[in-house]
């Protein structure tokens, strides 16, 4: 593209200085100058890539639609392609077949017999060689040599519907994992086990903080937040602004809560409500990216977007 900068963008990492960012249609948008320019990196695929992780300058994962998985290990020049939705409902077949559950052997069935496009929404980037995806129809796999070969994490789930899975986040060995229809998972144990954790709202989920190990806030449709302090045992509501999902969610440098919506606003917590860091709403938001000493990027369905932000007013 001429101009990939404002196509439509969903997931950004810094990888060292320079920014990578991914969108529709397998587009790697980099730069190198903090936004202000960007180039097209070529990727090996043309499906919509969803998330994007780097665990250092040089090493880092994306994934997407199709069950797509690329690695780079050169900061976002080059990707190659380590797993796709044909391979994924392979392993998922192969899983079912050492567990005996019946059920789940059909299921596995259906998804071999439905082809490639089985979609990964989130990606958790543990090092250079170790990292976690997950979709939806409940896909989890794991690896740890680089893509080379994949574990699948869906027996460790209390997921029996397949429920999409659209955020994974880490806290030391605390992993979270939260989806649709209210589904939310933890593990205390760096991902062995997972436990069902319960909450008020029953409606999806499209994005996750651990802001510490028993620190969880969830986000997603009509703008429902909910915050838990002691682990998931207990909830209580953050306010929004507006009833207008939140798309995305990350940690600012000062440790706070930032996230994005679809009416166009980039929020921060503050105490019990969730409150807008400038006054005209941008075009719908798909993915933020905090940024030390320089203006946060807002990904949008227009591209990408530095986000000015308005300092508090004085106590």
């Amino acid at each position: 593209m001429r101009q990939v900068e404002r196509a439509v963008l969903i997931g950004a990492a810094q990888a060292g200085a320079r920014i990578v960012a991914v969108g529709e249609r397998g587009l790697v948008a980099l730069s190198d100058d903090g936004g202000k320019r960007w180039t097209q990196a070529p990727a090996p695929v043309s499906v919509t890539l969803t998330a994007v992780r780097f665990a250092d300058a040089e090493h880092g994962v994306a994934v997407g639609h199709a069950g797509t998985v690329l690695v780079s290990g050169d900061g976002g020049r080059s990707w190659t392609r380590k797993l796709d939705g044909q391979r994924i409902a392979q392993l998922a077949l192969e899983a079912a077949r050492a567990s005996g559950d019946t059920r789940a052997l059909k299921d596995a069935e259906r998804l071999v017999a439905d082809g490639a496009d089985k979609p990964l929404l989130d990606v958790l980037v543990l090092d250079a060689k170790r990292y976690v995806v997950v979709g939806a129809y409940g896909f989890a796999l794991a690896t740890e040599d680089g893509g080379e070969r994949w574990v699948s994490w869906m027996p460790r789930l209390d997921n029996p519907k397949g429920l999409h899975l659209y955020a994974l986040r880490r806290h030391a060995d605390t992993l979270l994992v939260a989806g649709e229809q209210g589904l939310v998972l933890l593990s205390n144990d760096g991902g062995r086990s997972f436990g069902r954790i319960e909450t008020p709202y029953k409606g999806s989920f499209f994005s996750a903080e651990l802001l510490g190990a028993n620190d969880i806030v969830l986000a997603g449709l009509r703008g429902n937040v909910w915050r838990s302090r002691d682990g998931g045992a207990s909830w209580s509501a953050v306010a929004a602004p507006m009833p207008v999902s939140i798309t995305a969610t990350a940690i600012g440098e000062d440790g706070a809560l930032l996230a994005t919506n679809q009416a166009g606003y980039v929020m921060a917590l503050r105490g019990d409500r969730l409150v807008p860091l400038h006054r005209a709403p941008l075009p719908p938001l798909t993915g933020l990216l905090p940024r030390s000493g320089a203006p946060l990027l807002a990904l949008s369905v227009q591209g990408v977007l530095s986000v000015d932000t308005e300092p508090e007013p004085a106590k």
